[in-house]
């Protein structure tokens, strides 16, 4: 999977044109009398910088009709801009109207937002944003920036497409489910304790907590308010002798409130809106620890409006102590990770299998039923709780956009004559899965070979990385480009994300890829991330090839020079389909690794399947497993 996923897909053009209008109206009188505004920023976000969103937080694909998971629309007087990386170029072309223009983010001559900005408007302009919907650490320079030309950065509120969403779906607000120790390895008491010897190591008397997977992690909760997305809509505060709840009520019910008597911890629950007066409340009023220093500790990947509530002198701007603690998990945890994936191994194994009989035997499989098959397979596994994201199920061209997942008008069969693209995952108890396999059930060309290898190449490269300990991600991402950039091809997607645990897809602070992620903490053992190298050749192909790795001691001589030496294991069970592979491209080493790889994947799934009966799966790993 690549580093963020779409709920929706290509589909049909939105027009647009009537609700830019009113957009444009309500920006020359803004509510409770805050003036005029010449540019209006609708971000991707919601309260919580969630990457998925709930239909209610939809708010930019509401005003352009890209739906995809990354971008961010900008929106003045006469024009309309949406600014997305290349993950996305050819779903926004699709998908945006003649009211629009698509800033190619990433692209040398493309402008940054704050930049566009600076040079459209007017000195004396000014650009509003509702506050909730951008981090601190994204307002802050963007302020700069405006206030350099002239301009002034306004937080609005309420926020304008709200006004103008006169179907807006409700704030979801459903049932909570606690989580046994024997899966979480942790009380929520133990977790507390820790995160408050980190705020006295730190001089910091209250610490806010408002990423929706650090607070589920926190409390051994999951939820679903989210599609895909185990998390519920809250904020938490934690002081020296309070932890705070603000959260709708009617989710507090009696087994959640026996979860924590079990755990250990008293919990103050306040309503969820309540989170603004608190922290109010407790930034000024609480006194500053013994010897002086910040008192409030809030991320600046917090809204803005959370943080400007904290006086800047009172504020320590860190990543949270949670979001470090959930990135590395804990034997239970790790144990829980490996033991899903053999399971969901099972459920890809039996899928493909049935795929390649189908295709054999003539019986017609289309995107939208494949994946429909998948997720059944899968819901059969022991502590099945749903899919970690909408299944790409692609199919020749449609396969080349990097987000797409299949929908009535875009479905299309697959066949024996294409290369088929399946990037899939799930939720389970004891963990979350995430698999890419490109396969092709007839004969690949020449070109769908040599790029298949090159990406299975520098694949094999990243995975069998030795590595100092505590590296930054992004310097091990060239390894995995490498054997594409020799014969000129590349992807736009990064090469990893971190993997959380019965938890969100993808989760940080670490992560592998071109940009930089200035809160990664370096690598260390028990991380789990993705290796997920691709090639998409537009309209034509795509081609991924993604597993999930734990980060392990590497058993070498060497430890640079103390530091410690790391390197990957592979936890995902699912053979990678040697027919796209040309034997010729592959070094003795590659081919020694691949063969030890599939022999494990043989070795770990093949009793399960003699167990459950299942000769047409295991006839097919066995034949999938053969040594190259």
């Amino acid at each position: 999977m690549t580093d963020r996923h779409d709920r929706s897909s290509v589909s049909t053009m939105k027009p647009t044109g009537d609700v830019l209008a009113a957009l444009r109206k309500l920006m020359k009188n803004l509510p409770n009398n805050l003036g005029t505004i010449n540019a209006y920023i609708i971000p991707s976000n919601d309260a919580h910088q969630s990457e998925y969103l709930a239909a209610r937080d939809e708010r930019r694909a509401f005003v352009s009709g890209f739906d995809g998971s990354a971008g961010t629309a900008v929106v003045t007087e006469r024009e309309a801009l949406l600014w997305t990386d290349g993950r996305y170029y050819q779903q926004a072309t699709k998908q945006l109207d003649t009211n629009w223009t698509l800033m190619r983010d990433g692209q040398p001559t493309t402008p940054s937002i704050d930049a566009w900005l600076a040079k459209a408007l007017q000195p004396g302009s000014r650009v509003g944003v509702d506050a909730n919907l951008i981090t601190a650490a994204a307002w802050t320079p963007l302020q700069t920036s405006l206030k350099t030309a002239g301009c002034t950065l306004l937080p609005v509120s309420p926020n304008l497409v709200d006004l103008l969403w006169s179907e807006q779906p409700a704030v979801p607000h459903n049932p909570l489910l606690p989580l046994a120790t024997t899966f979480t390895g942790a009380t929520v008491a133990e977790k507390l304790a820790t995160v408050r010897e980190k705020l006295a190591d730190k001089r910091a008397s209250v610490l806010v907590v408002s990423a929706l997977d650090e607070i589920a992690w926190l409390l051994n909760l999951r939820g679903s308010d989210i599609d895909y997305n185990p998390v519920f809509f809250s904020y938490v505060i934690v002081t020296p002798d309070v932890l705070y709840l603000f959260i709708n009520p009617a989710q507090m019910q009696p087994q959640v409130e026996e979860h924590f008597r079990t755990n250990g911890v008293t919990v103050e629950v306040r309503g969820y809106g309540e989170i603004h007066a608190v922290l109010k409340q407790l930034a000024e009023s609480t006194p500053p620890p013994a010897g002086g220093g910040p008192l409030v500790w809030i991320s600046s990947g917090s809204s803005y409006a959370l943080v400007a509530l904290v006086p800047e002198e009172r504020r320590l701007h860190d990543i949270t102590p949670i979001n470090l603690m959930k990135a590395v998990k804990n034997d239970t945890e790790a144990k829980g990770m490996r033991e899903c994936h053999v399971r969901d191994g099972v459920a890809l194994c039996q899928y493909f299998a049935w795929l390649e009989r189908c295709m054999r035997d003539g019986t017609a499989v289309d995107e939208i039923s494949g994946a429909a098959r998948l997720e059944e397979l899968r819901s059969r596994q022991a502590h099945y709780k749903g899919l970690s994201f909408t299944t790409i199920s692609a199919s020749g061209p449609n396969g080349s956009i990097i987000h797409y997942h299949p929908l009535p008008e875009t479905n299309r069969p697959i066949t024996a004559q294409e290369l088929y693209l399946c990037d899939s995952g799930a939720q389970y108890l004891d963990g979350t899965t995430d698999v890419t396999r490109t396969m092709h059930f007839g004969q690949p060309t020449d070109e769908e070979k040599r790029a298949f290898t090159h990406v299975l190449k520098g694949q094999i490269a990243l995975g069998t990385a030795i590595f100092p300990r505590k590296v930054k991600g992004q310097f091990l991402d060239t390894i995995a480009r490498k054997a594409l950039w020799d014969i000129g091809l590349d992807y736009g997607h990064g090469t990893g994300h971190g993997i959380g645990h019965f938890l969100n897809v993808h989760e940080g602070p670490m992560g592998i890829g071109i940009r930089l992620m200035p809160n990664d903490p370096g690598l260390e053992e028990s991380m789990f991330l993705s290796n997920e190298p691709g090639y998409y050749k537009d309209g034509q192909f795509g081609i991924r090839i993604e597993d999930i790795v734990q980060v392990v001691t590497a058993n070498v001589g060497t430890n640079f020079d103390g530091r410690g030496a790391l390197t990957f294991r592979t936890i995902t069970m699912c053979p990678i389909q040697t027919r796209l592979i040309d034997a010729n491209l592959l070094t003795v080493r590659e081919r020694d690794h691949l063969n030890a790889y599939h022999q494990t994947v043989l070795d770990t799934l093949g009793p399960l399947l003699r167990a459950a009966n299942d000769t047409e799966t295991l006839d097919w790993l066995v034949r999938e497993t053969k040594p190259i």
